[in-house]
C-alpha cells in the first residue's frame, strides 16, 4: 500500500497546528521526522502536497483533497481501535479532558481521586479553558472529553447532560449597587464597571450572552481572580453560586437586585467525539461524575425573589439570556 495512516495523521497535524513544528510537538516527534514523513508521502503518491514557495508551507489543492479523504480513514481507524479496546475490556492509554473554568472543579478532583484509588491505569490530563476556548482546545488537541457550558453542536459530537449549575449577579457590600433601594435598571448597571472572564479561544466562536453591553468592562483570566476583584469593590459581575455562597452568607458579597433577574441556571454537558466512543476509563469518569450530581455544595432553599414588574426596556442587551 502506498499510503500509511501515520503519514495521514502527520498531514492532519500540520494542517491543524499550522506548522511542521506544531505537528512535531503534537505527535511527540522531532521536526525532521515530520518533514521526512511528508516527503515520503509525496513521493509514494507522486503528488505535491505542500506549496513551499512562501514563508510557510501551504496545502495545495491536491493536498487538501488527500487530507479530506485521509481524515475519513483516520476516523474509521480510530473508531476501530477504540472498539477493539472496549471489546478486550482494556483501559485507554490516556484520557484528555478539557473543562470550562466556570464549572466546579471539586467534583472533578473527587472523580480523579476515585479513579486513582481504583488503580485505573489510564493517564489523565485535565486542561481548563473558558467559553469558546473549551471547544477550540478540545478540537485542536483532539481531546477525548470536554466538560462545557456552551458549545457548537454537531452530528460528530455526543453530549451527556450534567446537573445544572446556578450563577448569581453579585457585588461587594461596599459597592454603590449594594445599597440600591429598589430594582436596579440596565442604565444603572452601565454606570459601573462590569467584571467578566475573557474568552480564551482564538475563534471567538461563542458570544457571551450574559454581558450587559456597557462601555466599561474589565476582562480577567479566571473566576477566582474575578471574585477577588468583585470583593475589592472594583465592579459587579456574574459568578457561579458555588464560589460565592459563603461570601453571600457572610454578607461580604450581595446579590444585585437587577430587574431582569439576579440569577440564572445553565446545564453543562460532557461531550465526546462520535467517532471515538468513551472507553472504559471515559465511561467510568462519566459514571462517577454523575453519580452524586455535578455540584460542590448541598442544595439550599432560595429566598423568595423580590416581586418586580418587568419593564420592556429590560429586554435589551443586558437581559440574561
Amino acid at each position: 500500500m502506498r499510503i500509511s495512516l501515520d503519514a495521514i495523521e502527520t498531514l492532519e497535524a500540520i494542517q491543524d497546528t499550522g506548522s511542521f513544528a506544531g505537528a512535531a510537538q503534537r505527535l511527540h516527534k522531532v521536526q525532521s521526522a515530520v518533514s521526512y514523513a511528508i516527503r515520503n508521502l509525496e513521493e509514494s503518491l507522486g503528488v505535491t502536497l505542500f506549496d513551499r514557495s512562501g514563508h510557510r508551507a501551504q496545502l495545495t489543492d491536491v493536498g487538501r483533497a488527500i487530507l479530506d479523504e485521509g481524515r475519513v480513514l483516520l476516523s474509521r481507524a480510530r473508531r476501530l481501535e477504540t472498539l477493539a479496546a472496549r471489546f478486550n475490556d482494556q483501559w485507554e492509554p490516556r484520557l484528555e479532558v478539557v473543562i470550562d473554568g466556570i464549572l466546579p472543579v471539586q467534583p472533578i478532583l473527587q472523580v480523579l481521586k476515585r479513579l486513582g484509588d481504583e488503580a485505573v491505569p489510564t493517564r489523565m490530563q485535565v486542561k481548563v479553558e473558558f467559553l469558546g476556548g473549551v471547544q477550540d482546545r478540545f478540537e485542536k488537541d483532539r481531546a477525548d472529553v470536554m466538560l462545557v457550558k456552551d458549545y457548537t453542536p454537531s452530528t460528530s459530537l455526543i453530549p451527556h447532560r450534567l446537573p445544572e449549575v446556578e450563577a448569581a449577579l453579585v457585588v461587594s457590600r461596599q459597592h454603590p449597587l449594594a445599597g440600591a433601594s429598589g430594582p436596579v435598571e440596565l442604565d444603572d448597571l452601565h454606570r459601573h464597571v462590569e467584571i467578566t472572564v475573557h474568552d480564551s479561544s482564538e475563534s471567538r466562536r461563542l458570544i457571551n450572552p450574559h454581558l450587559f453591553g456597557g462601555e466599561r468592562v474589565f476582562y480577567l483570566s479566571d473566576f477566582l481572580t474575578k471574585k477577588a476583584a468583585i470583593l475589592l469593590g472594583l465592579g459587579f459581575g456574574w459568578m457561579p453560586l458555588y464560589l460565592v455562597r459563603e461570601a453571600l452568607d457572610a454578607g461580604t458579597l450581595c446579590e444585585v437586585p437587577y430587574r431582569g433577574g439576579s440569577r440564572y441556571r445553565f446545564a453543562p454537558a460532557l461531550v465526546h467525539p462520535a467517532d471515538r466512543p468513551l472507553g472504559r476509563a471515559g465511561q467510568r469518569f462519566l459514571e462517577l461524575l454523575t453519580a452524586d450530581g455535578f455540584t460542590s455544595e448541598p442544595a439550599r432553599p432560595r429566598a423568595p425573589a423580590r416581586p418586580a414588574k418587568r419593564k420592556a426596556a429590560s429586554r435589551g442587551r443586558g437581559q440574561r439570556r
